[in-house]
């Protein structure tokens, strides 16, 4: 069985996610552990729990889902594993993370690209890759389909989604990806996002105020 802990990093308050099984294989999802205080949370937790990391998935690549990279790739000697198509996202970070703030971050480039249909698989677990572009160029997600859960990025949230504002946003992009690639997922999907509190897929296709789905007789 799968299990999941969730970390919440940096002063963007992203969620930063740790999965694993009996086997004691994990991969961790979207580090955003900035300080040494924030470091050392996760690899306590990770020796804690005797885990062995086998990989390092970005769902996107903005600041506050990649400062934790360098440190993971150095501590566990795994490969990054990204989309191709924010690549770009990643290598633009080192530019503008002053401005956010983060004057200490270190750059790390992806290790190898990962597409949509892709499967990644860590102990007994299966992870397939979905493209769910429009916060970012090449955001993915990643979709446990035996335990139905799905690690969203900033896609889908609690009752809103993510924003489209940024260099390579789009907001019709965006909608697309929630109702073609999303939606269709089973309604008791478990989605644990980039940020905030989890939800479920069939939650917000009734509730969301910005994608949900209307049904007519």
């Amino acid at each position: 069985m799968m299990q999941l802990e969730t970390f919440v990093f940096n002063p963007l308050q992203e969620n930063t996610f740790v999965l694993y099984d009996e086997t004691k294989e994990c991969v961790i999802i979207d580090p955003g552990c900035y300080d040494k205080s924030e470091q050392y949370e996760l690899e306590e937790f990770i020796a804690h729990k005797g885990l062995i990391v086998k990989m390092l998935l970005n769902t996107h690549c903005h600041v506050d889902h990649v400062l934790g990279n360098y440190f993971v790739k150095e501590k566990y000697k795994v490969k990054l594993l990204i989309h191709e198509k924010d690549e770009i996202t990643l290598k633009a970070v080192q530019a503008y993370a002053p401005a956010y703030g983060f004057h200490q971050y270190q750059p790390s480039l992806a290790d190898g690209f990962l597409n949509e249909g892709d499967t990644i698989s860590f102990g007994n677990q299966s992870l397939k890759v979905l493209f769910v572009p429009g916060h970012a160029p090449g955001h993915i997600a990643f979709f446990n389909e035996k335990e139905q859960i799905l690690i969203g990025g900033d896609v889908l949230f609690y009752n809103s989604i993510g924003r489209t504002d940024l260099p390579g946003g789009n907001y019709d992009t965006l909608i697309q990806s929630i109702h073609q690639k999303l939606f269709t997922l089973p309604d008791t999907t478990k989605v644990y996002p980039g940020h905030g509190q989890d939800t479920t897929i069939g939650f917000e296709k009734r509730t969301n105020p910005f994608c949900a789905l209307t049904y007519s007789n």
